[in-house]
């Protein structure tokens, strides 16, 4: 599939390069702000409705994953046949009907409803938020754009958790929700005015069995794309194992709950380093060279924290320092991964962005959960489910690439990527 173009060169026309990285960042950002913003108030949520453990806050966090994983089967498939820009209004008009049924939610059963469906609502700018990068751009390019992106959403996390925190000192929690609802509304309307069109009227398919079983066996017989999509499963889980628990871990096992937007922020701002370095050199490096070093970097760190943890010598501090070189690393394997894995699949990249985001939410959110659940007041279950994490996702890179790291492997019927 050719990247999108018209007269004037633009594969969005009417929209320049900056708004562009913008709207997809902040698309991008929807699911961001619907996951960190919150962690502050877990415990005011649970103690509100009843929720009996501080493990089983975390469901909260869990059930929108679910909800955001198994929906973006369906979206890209939409996206394909009618195009990207009304299946993504109708994801953020769920969004944020669904924002507000969490704001006005009585029990935590209707709680953990609404945050599924908050979840399905979000799954739309994922999906499609990859696939319009793809209808306009391809390869290294891709992936730079990606990483710019990555890096204005990751503005989110920094921000989001103190956003929080400052709405429960003056507000009840609900308050939070009502502000991801009227975030939802901003996007939603700068999408329907500013975006275009971005695929093609020959490249929409039509909705058939025969061309869903197609699409799936086209991505399902690509090694490249299973394999890096395995991979970002594994590293995701990490990530979300330490999401379910950062509040617990602050409150808990270092007794310094003030300190936990600051270091949640400060951990942030090195996946955003991260990500403005990888667009710098990515172009020039490629994709693997710089992506398969991170990981390796990723295990490094993650073993070492492992090591410290359960050595007893881990400190606030030891953990802010090990915990930002690991996010370090995992800003420069998110963005690389996740364009590497669609780069063969162009032709499907609708279906290709739902099947990599159900694959990659819904593993890692299970394996994000099975590693918070463990939480015992200590730091050692999320560093070594870090680190067992790295490690699954080197063997899922080398499975992908022929048992080698750093260049690609030709893969039947396509093309040696270049990047």
């Amino acid at each position: 599939m050719k990247p999108v173009q018209n007269l004037s060169g633009s594969p969005h026309p009417g929209m320049g390069f900056k708004e562009f990285v913008a709207l997809v960042a902040a698309m991008m950002a929807t699911n961001a702000l619907a996951v960190d913003s919150m962690l502050p108030a877990l415990p005011s949520i649970g103690e509100s409705l009843a929720i009996d453990t501080a493990n089983q806050r975390q469901w909260i966090v869990t059930a929108y994953l679910l909800g955001f994983g198994v929906a973006q089967l369906v979206y890209g498939t939409f996206g394909d046949r009618y195009g990207r820009k009304p299946v993504l209004l109708f994801g953020f008009a769920v969004y944020v009907l669904a924002a507000a049924a969490c704001a006005f939610a009585p029990t935590f059963g209707v709680m953990l409803a609404a945050r599924v469906v908050q979840g399905v609502g979000a799954a739309a700018t994922r999906v499609l938020s990859v696939s319009v990068v793809r209808d306009c751009y391809a390869g290294r390019q891709m992936a730079r754009v990606m990483s710019l992106a990555f890096l204005v959403f990751l503005g989110v996390p920094i921000i989001a958790p103190s956003v929080g925190q400052v709405i429960v000192w003056f507000a009840p929690w609900r308050w939070i929700f009502g502000v991801l609802g009227l975030f939802g509304v901003a996007i939603g309307i700068w999408t329907a005015l500013r975006l275009p069109e971005t695929l093609r009227p020959e490249n929409r398919l039509p909705i058939s069995v025969a061309g869903v079983t197609g699409a799936l066996r086209v991505i399902v017989t690509s090694r490249t794309a299973m394999g890096y999509f395995a991979a970002m499963t594994f590293v995701l889980g990490g990530l979300f194992g330490f999401i379910n628990s950062a509040q617990q871990v602050f409150a808990d096992a270092f007794h310094a709950p003030h300190l936990f937007t600051t270091i949640f922020a400060l951990v942030a701002v090195f996946i955003a380093i991260a990500s403005l370095v990888n667009a710098r050199i990515v172009g020039r490096l490629g994709s693997r060279r710089v992506s398969h070093a991170a990981l390796l970097g990723y295990i490094a760190f993650t073993t070492i924290h492992a090591a410290v943890a359960l050595s007893g010598y881990e400190t606030i501090w030891t953990f802010a320092v090990l915990q930002s070189g690991t996010m370090f690393c995992f800003g420069m394997v998110g963005p690389n991964f996740g364009a590497m894995a669609m780069e063969p699949l162009g032709h499907v990249a609708g279906t290709a962005s739902s099947v990599q985001g159900f694959i990659t939410t819904i593993g890692g959110a299970l394996i994000g959960f099975y590693i918070g659940q463990h939480f015992d007041g200590t730091v050692a279950p999320i560093t070594i489910g870090f680190s067992a994490c790295g490690c699954a996702a080197l063997v899922c890179v080398l499975w992908a690439e022929g048992g080698r790291l750093f260049k690609a492997r030709a893969e039947k019927g396509s093309r040696t990527s270049s990047s």
